[in-house]
């Protein structure tokens, strides 16, 4: 299976660059990530649960990072065991650049998968890589641009009763 994708990022090459090799960044931005610990020089080892359609499995596994210009690209490569599940392994090529005053993040992914998770069929698979590299990138984006500004709070106007949402409707509970 591959994959390649490009995100906007608004936020320095160095700072996207270094939020790659943080492990705290990439464990709040792994879906389903229990644990990475290490670091970019010895590689990191991550513990992350997932289910793909029917199969649910804690897979361990190691990543090293290699080919590393700073500010600009570094290639990935990890692969980790899920047990009966099966295992996944692949690597990236990630390059950032410097784009409309922020970072462009661009990737080139090839993976495989055997065991069970095989079984299920390369739609699935597919499908569901799209989804997690859409969930990273949507989280690591997050993590690199801190919160979005919040707008002003609604005020209610006088004698309007809080809103219940439509679960609280149903229920009647608040």
């Amino acid at each position: 299976m591959k994959m390649t994708d490009t995100r906007q990022i608004d936020a320095p090459p160095a700072a996207v660059y270094a939020a790659l090799l943080d492990p705290a960044v990439l464990q709040a931005c792994v879906p389903g990530a229990q644990d990475v610990t290490g670091s970019p020089e010895e590689g990191f080892e991550a513990t992350v649960v997932q289910k793909v359609g029917p199969v649910k499995a804690t897979f361990k596994g190691q990543v090293t990072l290699s080919e590393m210009v700073e500010n600009q690209s570094l290639t990935i490569t990890g692969e980790g065991k899920g047990g009966a599940a099966g295992f996944a392994k692949g690597g990236a090529d990630v390059r950032v650049t410097e784009k409309d005053g922020g970072t462009e993040l661009s990737y080139d992914v090839e993976a495989k998968v055997g065991g069970k998770l095989a079984q299920l069929g390369s739609r699935i698979i597919d499908g569901f890589a799209k989804k997690m590299a859409d969930q990273f990138f949507d989280n690591f984006k997050a993590a690199v641009e801190g919160p979005a500004p919040e707008e002003a709070p609604f005020e209610e106007a006088e004698g309007d009763a809080p809103k219940k949402s439509w679960l609280g409707r149903l229920t009647g509970k608040d």
